[in-house]
């Protein structure tokens, strides 16, 4: 299939890390990265590898729009509610790495098929693409009246734009947990943990099922199909331990190891949000090009 022009909008870690992410696809062609400051080590990359970069933020995108057929954002929720109008007046489609929840909100495993021929989709949040999955596996099996993640990152990979974003960030990520997770009541939890050397991503999930009968066996399946399905596209998304049963309540304990493409591998944080970005986007172009080729 022919490839489908793509464009980063954002310079910083998560723009950068998607360069190298989508360097390698068979699927998507990386035309531009688009910054606003000339001396971001992510465009100074960008430039090096060939890509045409942008130093004036969307306005330069907007007089070169042919450059890319979709845009990952990768700046900030308060500037892609922003960016967000101005690219669908442009016809472009959005993928959204920021906490705005403009568009619909996609977890690769669950829902992305529902959701092909939206023109702009929300990645939610990192804590959201490595825990709402495993909501949902458990919801599967059995009802879970409420669900509630705690999200530990390294603060050495949490940047200016995860900082700004934190009260969006639970918001947001406690909405995805109902609404694709399937909890009937959720909460999200982040951490940012100063310790040295640097922890990896751990994500702690807690759900209450319905019912005193807990199907132990089947809920462990379902974690375990769940995993393996994200692994898929995150190599680094593991199970630390069995999920753990006390009566309903169900633990269960998720470390994601970044790839090490940009970032050092503690910043696994990063690395969800980046490889679900490019799974996502992949999707979406050959939802594209089966259409152009009908």
């Amino acid at each position: 299939m022919n490839k489908v022009k793509v464009g980063i909008l954002g310079s910083g870690n998560i723009g950068t890390d998607l360069m190298y992410k989508i360097r390698r696809s068979d699927v998507l062609e990386l035309t531009t990265v688009i910054g606003i400051d000339p001396s971001s080590d992510g465009l100074k990359k960008a430039k090096d590898f060939g890509y045409y970069t942008i130093d004036t933020g969307i306005k330069g995108f907007l007089e070169n729009p042919d450059l890319a057929d979709i845009l990952f954002d990768a700046t900030s929720a308060k500037a892609h509610i922003r960016h967000a109008k101005l690219l669908k007046q442009a016809g472009k489609k959005v993928l959204d790495l920021t906490p705005a929840a403009v568009g619909p909100s996609v977890i690769p495993p669950v829902n992305i098929d529902k959701h092909l021929d939206a023109d702009n989709i929300n990645l939610i949040t990192c804590g959201g693409q490595a825990t709402i999955p495993i909501v949902h596996a458990i919801n599967k099996v059995q009802p879970v009246k409420y669900a509630e993640i705690v999200a530990t990152i390294s603060s050495k990979s949490a940047g200016p734009g995860t900082r700004a974003n934190i009260d969006e960030f639970t918001e947001t990520t406690a909405r995805g947990i109902e609404e694709i997770g399937g909890a009937k009541k959720g909460k999200a939890i982040i951490i940012l943990n100063p310790a040295e050397p640097p922890i990896m991503m751990r994500d702690t999930i807690y759900c209450l099922v319905e019912n005193d009968f807990v199907d132990q066996k089947k809920i462990t399946q379902s974690v375990k199909d769940m995993v393996e399905v994200v692994q898929s596209y995150v190599p680094g998304y593991r199970l630390r331990q069995e999920p753990l049963f006390d009566g309903n309540k169900i633990t269960v304990f998720i470390e994601v190891e970044g790839a090490g493409d940009y970032l050092p591998t503690y910043s696994g944080n990063l690395d969800i949000m980046t490889a679900a970005a490019v799974k996502v986007a992949e999707e979406w172009a050959k939802n594209i090009t089966s259409k152009v080729n009908v």
